[in-house]
């Protein structure tokens, strides 16, 4: 399971969890703007805006599982098993796979209004990377530093959604995520106050009891409410270190910790890594499980220009600073 966040202080910032019992080994990924994209249905594309993400890059195609395109433009691929169904193709739509998606829309658009113009002829179809890799039950967020959208290809049609808070998690689907959202608004970062009687002497006893009720647990549904909750609370400060750092605690209150959700077999859902874009200037910041130091990697650093993929291995181990 994941969790994708939209954020904005002075730049602006997207980036995402990716929670799961194992790794395919994937890496930092930059893609140029002389690549070429073949899809399957939808021809072949060989200029593009150039993007960086996390990709498992397979016959050397990178398959993203989130990227950022160099006009800002981020997008970002969640579980949604049970949910997610992929159509046949479609005369006069766009008939792209599912892992296709990120690069079609990356490629080609610098906004959100853009790529609204763009999902109007979307058809995800039902067409797998190869006899391996099947189509993966996905839906996305897309977000620039306006706002964000939700693409979700049920057995209905496919459904885009504004986001307005800029937050994504797996299932349900994202119109019952954000009907849930009432549920909790009682909640405050305020001290709380006695509203059960005036007759009654209660007291507050401990801070934080404003948001009393705020779950914890790690299902979908409760990580999407508690990251909501501290996204839309969270405050830093402008500067590149107060927004990342930040951008990382957010993320942070909805990790996995090995043990806490077992799958069976020894098998534990862990954050494999976390995330976080600096869209405005191209660095893609992350951790890992093992790593908590962030690393970084600039896509203006490497040739924009040219034609074949540059990765990056993620960097594992802890690392730690001796101060004496």
């Amino acid at each position: 399971m994941c969790t994708a966040v939209n954020y904005k202080t002075k730049d602006h910032y997207f980036g995402r969890s990716l929670d799961y019992e194992y790794s395919y080994h994937e890496t930092v990924t930059i893609t140029p703007r002389n690549y070429p994209f073949h899809f399957r249905k939808a021809g072949k594309m060989d200029n593009h805006y150039a993007m960086i993400g996390m990709a498992f890059v397979v016959e050397d195609y990178p398959l993203y599982y989130d990227a950022v395109n160099e006009k800002g433009l981020a997008m970002a691929g969640l579980n949604f098993p049970g949910n997610a169904d992929y159509k046949e193709e479609e005369e006069g739509k766009d008939n792209v796979a599912s892992f296709e998606f990120i690069p079609w829309v990356l490629g080609q658009c610098a906004d959100l209004d853009e790529a609204r113009r763009l999902l109007t002829r979307m058809n995800l179809v039902n067409i797998g990377f190869s006899s391996e890799l099947p189509p993966s039950p996905l839906h996305w967020i897309i977000s620039d530093r306006e706002g964000s959208l939700t693409v979700e290809s049920v057995k209905e049609g496919l459904n885009v959604y504004e986001n307005p808070v800029g937050v994504l998690t797996n299932n349900p689907p994202f119109d019952m995520q954000m009907f849930h959202l009432n549920h909790y608004m009682g909640l405050s970062t305020e001290p709380m106050e006695n509203h059960f009687s005036k007759e009654l002497p209660m007291e507050a006893y401990s801070r934080g009891m404003g948001a009393l009720g705020l779950p914890g647990d790690l299902s979908s549904a409760s990580r999407f409410v508690k990251v909501a909750f501290t996204k839309m609370n969270a405050i830093s400060g402008d500067s590149e270190s107060e927004s990342i750092s930040q951008f990382f605690h957010i993320l942070g209150s909805v990790a996995q910790q090995r043990g806490c959700v077992h799958l069976g077999e020894g098998q534990y859902e862990i954050t494999i890594y976390s995330s976080c874009c600096n869209t405005d200037k191209g660095v893609y910041y992350y951790t890992t499980y093992e790593n908590s130091q962030i690393t970084a990697v600039d896509m203006h650093h490497e040739d924009l220009d040219g034609s074949g993929l540059t990765n990056y291995p993620l960097v594992e181990g802890q690392h730690i600073f001796m101060q004496n």
